[in-house]
């Protein structure tokens, strides 16, 4: 069967006490508001553990949120009440924006069955389901974590595909970031993209309805922004986050052989020996 990285609020619905299904609440606040406090004390869907994207990472890196080593990751899913086997369902509280990034984790770290919620929060509240400030009491559980390698890539991957060729590098920040016209939320980075790189702002794989787009709608999306979807593609953003989304994207779109830049723009924007073009 083939694998459909989302399921429905009505799926969620009528399998929230199915015991092999465990709900992810993924938060981590907007760059543009940092202090944002996150929403799950005030309401959750009943039984979602919480997920903070700031807390989950390797927390020896100067680098936002970089990927956590595998057994970093495993410990803290355990103790989250995340084990081997069981049905991940990733949901974010602005519908997709962290969602995509800590689904991505999972999959980077070897779990096969991991869906995110499509629409999320917000489409949950709109169609009337339950909501709780309850905190759900999940025992420990054994999680192994296999990090794949080939998921993940750094500046000097990057710097190379850009070089040869090899892979496409495609960036979901908004198109006056990349452009360099717009000033970079994070302070002391360079504004523009990197040479050769495509430009997909991650918001337009959005439905008006706030869920995410499919088939002919969705493959055009990539159409348009010059992307051939039969090529390796490396995805980018501002701190590796809303870069998962446009490989959620393209894992739906059909796309193989997919790497996302954990640094991304936070890393290649800081230094002094990367190239840093302006203009669309």
């Amino acid at each position: 069967m083939t694998y459909d990285p989302l399921v429905s609020t009505k799926w969620l619905a009528d399998h929230l006490d199915t015991p092999d299904v465990v709900v992810v609440n993924a938060w981590m606040p907007p760059v543009t508001d940092p202090s944002m406090a996150p929403k799950y004390p005030d309401g959750h869907i009943p039984g979602a553990v919480f997920f903070d994207i700031n807390a989950i990472c390797d927390t020896t890196s100067d680098l936002p949120h970089m990927l956590p080593a595998p057994h970093v990751f495993s410990s803290a899913m355990r103790k989250l009440g995340i084990g081997d086997g069981q049905t991940i369902v990733v949901y974010d509280d602005f519908g997709f924006y962290s969602s995509a990034r800590v689904w991505w984790t999972f999959l980077a770290m070897g779990v096969g069955r991991v869906h995110i919620l499509d629409g999320g929060m917000p489409k949950w509240l709109s169609e009337g389901h339950e909501v709780t400030q309850d905190l759900p009491h999940r025992s420990e559980s054994h999680f192994t974590a296999r990090l794949d390698n080939s998921a993940v890539a750094d500046v000097n991957d990057v710097r190379r595909n850009l070089a040869n060729g090899s892979r496409q590098v495609l960036d979901a920040r908004s198109a006056a970031r990349f452009a360099g016209s717009a000033p970079e939320p994070r302070a002391g980075l360079k504004s523009g993209h990197m040479p050769g790189a495509l430009n997909l702002p991650f918001n337009n794989l959005i439905a008006e309805d706030g869920t995410f787009k499919t088939g002919q709608e969705l493959s055009q999306a990539f159409t348009d922004a010059g992307l051939d979807l039969n090529k390796p593609v490396t995805t980018t953003c501002g701190s590796g986050v809303t870069a998962a989304i446009l490989t959620l994207g393209l894992t739906m779109a059909g796309a193989r052989d997919l790497s996302l830049y954990d640094g991304s723009w936070s890393e290649w924007g800081s230094r002094d020996d990367t190239e840093v073009v302006t203009g669309s």
